[in-house]
This record gives C-alpha cells, sequence and structure tokens, in this order.
C-alpha cells in the first residue's frame, strides 16, 4: 500500500504537490500516463481512450518528445493535456537541485506545460520549493505498477479495484517496461470504473 496509494505522512511532507482531485460531485477519476510518448506504447493508448470517449494526462520525458515530436502533437490534438517528467527521467533524490532544475527547463522547452511530475514521485524539499514557483507539482492517489515485472495483470487491475476512489488520480505508462501489463488492463479497468459509475477527465491545466 506504500507504493500504490501514498499514506499520509508522505503527502503531508509536499502540502504544495496536488495528490488527489475530489471538488466534483460525481464520482471522477483522473487517468495519467507516465515516461511515454514512444511510438510503440503511446498511439495504443490514444486508441483506446479513443474509443472509450476519455480524455487523460500524459506526463512526457522531454527526451522522448525531442526523438517523437509528431505524438507530442497527437496527444494535443486528440484533447488529452500533457505534463512535464523532465528532460532525462532523472529521480531528484539522486541528483543535485541545480541539475533537476536545469532538466526540468530544459524538458519545458520541447512540452511547455504548467504540469509537473516528479519521476518516482521523489524530489528533495527544495527541489519543490523551487518548482512549485514555476509548475504545478502533480503527484498521485493510485500507482497501478504496471511497470512491475513481479505483477500479473489481474494483480495490477486488483490495485485499480482496490484503491480507486473519487477524485483519484491514476498512473498507468506508456513505456515499453508497462507495455504488456499496461495494454491488458487498461481496457479493463476502464470498464470497471464505468461500471462503478466513474467518469474520466484530463488534470486541467492550472
Amino acid at each position: 500500500m506504500l507504493i500504490e496509494r501514498p499514506p499520509l505522512f508522505y503527502r503531508l511532507l509536499f502540502p504544495e504537490a496536488i495528490w488527489r482531485l475530489k471538488k466534483n460531485k460525481e464520482k471522477t477519476v483522473f487517468l495519467t500516463f507516465d515516461d511515454g510518448p514512444i511510438p510503440e506504447v503511446t498511439p495504443w493508448v490514444l486508441d483506446t481512450l479513443d474509443h472509450y470517449g476519455i480524455k487523460a494526462t500524459f506526463f512526457m520525458v522531454g527526451d522522448n518528445v525531442a526523438r517523437n515530436p509528431q505524438l507530442l502533437q497527437e496527444v494535443r490534438s486528440r484533447g488529452h493535456s500533457v505534463g512535464n517528467h523532465t528532460m532525462h527521467h532523472l529521480q531528484g533524490m539522486k541528483v543535485t537541485s541545480y541539475r533537476y532544475m536545469h532538466d526540468i527547463s530544459e524538458a519545458n522547452e520541447f512540452i511547455d506545460s504548467p504540469l509537473f511530475r516528479p519521476p518516482h514521485g521523489l524530489l528533495r524539499w527544495r527541489q519543490a520549493r523551487a518548482i512549485k514557483d514555476r509548475y504545478n507539482i502533480v503527484m498521485y492517489d493510485l500507482v497501478t505498477r504496471d511497470y512491475s515485472k513481479k505483477l500479473t495483470p489481474e494483480k495490477v487491475l486488483a490495485n485499480v479495484k482496490r484503491y480507486a476512489r473519487n477524485g483519484s488520480i491514476i498512473v498507468f505508462h506508456d513505456s515499453l517496461k508497462a507495455e504488456k501489463n499496461m495494454k491488458a488492463v487498461l481496457p479493463a479497468a476502464i470498464e470497471w470504473l464505468k461500471s462503478r459509475g466513474y467518469s474520466f477527465a484530463p488534470l486541467p491545466m492550472l
């Protein structure tokens, strides 16, 4: 549970971050996709979302956008929102704040979004304070763990069923590492959430 749903004590460490959006009167969840865009996976995600009439948010790695600029435009043209996920998928705890902020700024030249999500959800307090002056830090309420080699699609789907709630910001990944689980689980997760009365929305470009 410490991974799938970040505990309260961790959320309190970063009060400037958005963890959940629960102001909607109707039950709403926010699907997000990290680590893309890549041609092997992102187009499939877009087609699946179109099939269900769902809009989502893609937190993109700048290096991937630089290699696949057409996919950034495709995501936006289909009505989805986008966010910054650093240029090189850096974990803030492992690099200096100077390097981290430079990497975010470099990615912003390609992505141009007010939304930012730290890779792995990890960063230093000093970094968070600096980031919040320029971006809205978006964390998450539910990590599906679709990237895990130790989890079957059934267990990934079980995470969605166990932890999804009104206002949940849900993390999937449009990456090669997560491709097998994500492709198996995403349609089933959407159908289950719909059957429970949830609607879907992209994160607002705050």
